[in-house]
């Protein structure tokens, strides 16, 4: 008896976890489908939904905006307005009254152009005039100097000047006492003659300003032709022939031989 009992507590205990195993797969599958059919209906409902959006047309709804407020106009400005206004109409009506009184007066808009073109005759005239006053006093001008050459002497004619051309080292300065090269009293009565622009040093020179006296050797930059003097006579200083060029040095005229940069002559402060 006790052996049956046994074996039926063992069976039960046996068939009890497979009927439970097979009951949860049961209820998994039913949960399975329900989900699977939940699913479907839920992407039916979703491609319904897209298809009557298609279809219906999206309207947007307008936001509301509110009235602009009306503006204040402040009424100093407005009589401000009306004031211009009404000094634009007293302009106006006393520009007609002018121009009939213009009118009345029997001069005619005729009558202005043929004055106009008088005052322009009338200065083409002047300026005619003030030209050919120019020209006949450069004519004067170099007439008298010509004068003045012939009444001193062609000064290649002497010796004095000649002395020394040969001769790095014999200059003759004699010209100094010649009133032709009285350059200190011409430049007191020529002042502009004097005024030059600014000086540039060549490039590479970065010694500035040094008073050269005769007898020193400058560099050949310092006597380059954009710094020769090609009308001494201008600033009334003597010409110079053969290898001697008279060349500007900041404010100082200085005579040397571009052959060797020798200074021949100085005349120190001419220029302003």
């Amino acid at each position: 008896m006790k052996k049956m009992i046994l074996a039926a507590l063992i069976g039960a205990t046996i068939l009890t976890p497979a009927a439970a195993t097979a009951q949860d797969r049961g209820n998994r599958d039913n949960r399975g489908a329900q989900t699977r059919e939940q699913r479907q209906q839920w992407q039916q409902q979703r491609q319904e939904q897209r298809t009557q959006r298609r279809e219906r047309p999206q309207v947007q709804p307008r936001p509301a905006v509110a009235p602009a407020p009306a503006p204040q106009v402040n009424p100093e400005r407005r009589d401000f307005r009306q004031d211009r206004r009404e000094d634009r109409r007293d302009f106006r009506e006393e520009r007609r009254e002018d121009r009939r009184d213009f009118r009345q007066g029997g001069t005619t808009p005729r009558d202005y152009r043929d004055d106009r073109r008088d005052d322009r005759r009338d200065y083409r005239d002047e300026r005619r005039e003030d030209r050919r006053d120019y020209r006949d006093d450069r004519r004067d001008d170099r007439r008298d100097w010509r004068q003045d050459q012939r009444r001193y002497g062609d000064w290649r004619d002497q010796q004095q000047y000649r002395r020394g051309w040969d001769d790095d080292r014999n200059w003759g300065r004699s010209w100094r006492g010649d009133r032709r090269y009285d350059w200190s009293d011409y430049r007191a009565r020529n002042r502009h003659v004097y005024r030059l622009p600014r000086y540039y040093a060549p490039r590479g020179y970065s010694y500035g300003y040094r008073r050269f006296s005769i007898g020193l050797t400058i560099g050949s930059m310092l006597f380059a032709p954009n710094y020769w003097i090609n009308d001494p006579f201008y600033y009334r200083l003597p010409p110079a022939y053969g290898a001697y060029r008279w060349v500007r040095y900041y404010n100082d005229a200085l005579l040397v031989d571009i052959r060797t940069g020798y200074v021949v002559d100085v005349v120190h402060d001419i220029f302003w």
